[in-house]
């Protein structure tokens, strides 16, 4: 037998391509070896920017001896949970269900059917070989009862899945409950929800804003304004290059888990940005246009789309390129300069990361500082960034997710910069012409070619809603098109026949049971990406159909939103959007460049739909019957269809949006 990743798109897989383990990728001829054999298998699911799963591999799968136990005993099977989220859902749920928690490594043995029978995550090697001769013990000796173990976690994981439970319709009520919860959770201290460790909560921010915009709620602005300010500030944010952590280790937000994920900014890209919007704030501004660089410099691809992310490792050593001293400083800075960074960025001799080095952070406010500060800041930022250049670097997962450059795209819209507008459109031609085939959606490409995984309904989802985005900016009807495409297929092949949706199409792969996960975690739901899209869709066409699906879908969501909050992010942000019209701007003019167009883009709620050009575009429904006013540029506020007197200036336009 030999490994078989050899051939994988997965950087992830072939990271152990080399490994003594001979591994089968996720595919029916492995489970047809286990049941040829007569073994269990062992399934390890994980990713490539993953620090645990590095050190489980260099521990335990790159040990002579625990891989021939391995491969003597079981059948091997390595998962990347991007490419296949669908796997990963299935046997998480199996893993929290036995265990109480799940993560990444995720470790499952499976009957030849694929029915997990013991689930866990990390394991050190002592445990683990410990484990695989229990598990070979087992299977030999005790084999009717694993088979019964099995079947029960699989009738489990299935009933999580049923159709038909509570729902709540979208209401001012409910979504008030959640914006709530939230505030009752909140760490009023350092920002976010809950302590260590502590993740960015983008969706949840995303939610407080459109909140803050519909209902004047000066708590739920202060909760944004509070944790983006003590992040943008913090050791999870890259102080030199921009960009977020996946998240931080502590509660301060001071030292990271160092893997950048493409969802992760993409999401936070969207919070900065109309944080900036709605209170003009000098650091929420820099921090979008810096999170926005980061995306599109460090993160692009030669042959177009977004790399999922830059490792949690440097040459196995985590947090390698990005801790300093205090003497590092002064090596690269000078006595001066050296010290002046060392104390603005708190390097101290005692260091807050491993072996006296430190993460750096933003002590005090730098952003309104006198301006002679600022340049300094800007040129030791500049010094450090080459410097740092020269260690070594992080590796690069190079995989283009569907979804996840969907959120960019949509991100990179929102933001608004002409290069980011260029690089939205940019993006979702990559995703139009390479991972749109025959009508559905590839979950993955990379170096230019679409792989095998079908999109799961997150894709569907996140890229319905970015053709959306950039059809805002372009006014392409083909744009229209290309999403209305993606929701059609969602609403045939998704649906779950209650107004819900599956996270998988009813003609993919069968797993052991069909997963419908309806919470936002890292990234939003497929329900919630759906929904987002659906009712951004009607607003643009005006095709009630949309609407409806997306009412129903967010009433089954609702008492997750009510219950849940932190878990509902993404679903309780198109709730506001959905419960506030959403606002359609239709801007009718012959210069895009003219200032009414600008006020529009800049100051419209979240969620809002704009659409800018010549009255009575083809392929554009809100401007039907959308006349100039005596010549000028004409902007028209509606909701439902049903629009306000129509206004020619910015500053009654934004009196118009405001009220």
């Amino acid at each position: 037998m030999a490994n078989r990743l050899e051939g994988s798109t997965s950087p992830y897989l072939l990271q152990h391509k080399d490994n003594p383990v001979d591994w089968w990728p996720w595919s029916p001829e492995a489970f047809a070896e286990a049941r040829r054999r007569d073994v269990p298998v062992l399934i390890s699911v994980g990713y490539a920017a993953c620090h645990w799963c590095h050190v489980m591999a260099h521990e335990s799968f790159e040990d002579d001896a625990i891989a021939a136990r391995l491969n003597d005993g079981f059948v091997a099977v390595k998962v990347d949970r991007e490419e296949r989220p669908d796997v990963d859902a299935v046997y998480m749920t199996a893993t929290q269900a036995m265990t109480g928690q799940g993560g990444w490594p995720m470790t499952v043995f499976a009957t030849p059917d694929g029915e997990p029978f013991f689930c866990g995550t990390y394991f050190p090697k002592q445990h683990f070989g410990q484990l695989l001769d229990s598990v070979t013990t087992a299977w030999r000796d005790q084999r009717d009862d694993v088979i019964k173990q099995g079947a029960a976690v699989v009738q489990a994981v299935g009933g999580a899945q049923l159709a038909g439970g509570p729902t709540a319709p979208i209401s001012a009520t409910l979504l008030a409950a959640s914006a709530s919860g939230l505030a009752r959770e909140q760490d009023a201290l350092h920002g976010g929800f809950g302590g260590a460790p502590k993740f960015p909560p983008h969706m949840n921010l995303l939610f407080l804003l459109r909140h803050h915009e519909r209902t004047g709620s000066a708590e739920a602005l202060e909760i944004v304004r509070h944790t983006c300010e003590q992040m943008a500030r913090g050791g999870i944010y890259d102080q030199l290059a921009g960009g977020f952590a996946r998240y931080s280790v502590d509660a301060t937000w001071t030292v990271p888990h160092f893997e950048k994920m493409l969802y992760d900014n993409a999401l936070l890209l969207r919070v900065y940005t109309q944080l900036a919007r709605v209170t003009g704030d000098a650091l929420a501004r820099r921090i979008a246009d810096e999170t926005a660089a980061f995306l599109l410099r460090d993160l692009g691809t030669p042959r177009g789309g977004l790399a999922s992310a830059l490792d949690a490792d440097t040459e196995g050593v985590e947090g390698l390129t990005y801790a300093w001293t205090p003497a590092e400083l002064v090596g690269v800075l000078g006595q001066d300069d050296g010290v002046w960074a060392a104390d603005l960025f708190r390097v101290t001799t005692a260091g807050t990361f491993e072996h006296g080095r430190s993460v750096l952070v933003l002590a005090r406010d730098i952003d309104e500082a006198d301006p002679s500060l600022v340049e300094r800041w800007h040129d030791v930022r500049q010094r450090l960034l080459a410097a740092r250049d020269e260690r070594p670097q992080p590796a690069r997962d190079d995989k283009v997710v569907a979804s996840w450059n969907g959120l960019a795209i949509t991100a990179l819209a929102e933001h608004g910069s002409a290069g980011s507008r260029t690089a939205a459109i940019r993006l979702a031609e990559v995703l139009a012409d390479r991972h749109l085939v025959d009508g559905r959606l590839r979950r993955v490409s990379r170096d230019g070619v679409a792989g095998e995984p079908a999109g799961v309904l997150e894709d569907y989802g996140c890229v319905a809603e970015a053709f959306l985005a950039v059809y805002q900016l372009t006014a392409d009807p083909r744009w229209l098109d290309h999403a209305r495409q993606l929701l059609d297929v969602a609403l045939a092949r998704f649906g779950n026949g209650a107004g819900g949706f599956h996270d998988t199409a009813d003609d993919a792969e069968k797993l052991v049971a069909r997963p419908a996960d309806p919470t936002d975690n890292a990234t939003p739901s497929g329900a919630s990406a759906i929904c987002a899209a659906l009712v951004t869709f009607a607003a643009l066409t005006g095709e009630t159909s949309y609407r409806e699906a997306a009412d129903a879908a967010l009433a089954t969501l609702g008492p997750l939103i009510e219950g849940h909050p932190r878990f509902a992010g993404y679903a309780a942000a198109v709730g506001e959007a959905a419960l506030t019209g959403p606002y359609e701007i239709a801007v009718a003019t012959s210069d895009p460049a003219d200032l009414l167009v600008e006020a529009a883009f800049r100051h419209a709620p979240g969620g809002s739909v704009i659409v800018v050009g010549t009255p009575d575009q083809p392929g554009v429904p809100l401007l039907a019957d959308r006349p100039l006013t005596d010549g000028a540029a004409t902007a028209y506020v509606c909701r439902g269809f049903v629009c306000e007197r129509p206004v020619t200036t910015p500053d009654d336009l934004l009196a118009r949006l405001r009220s």
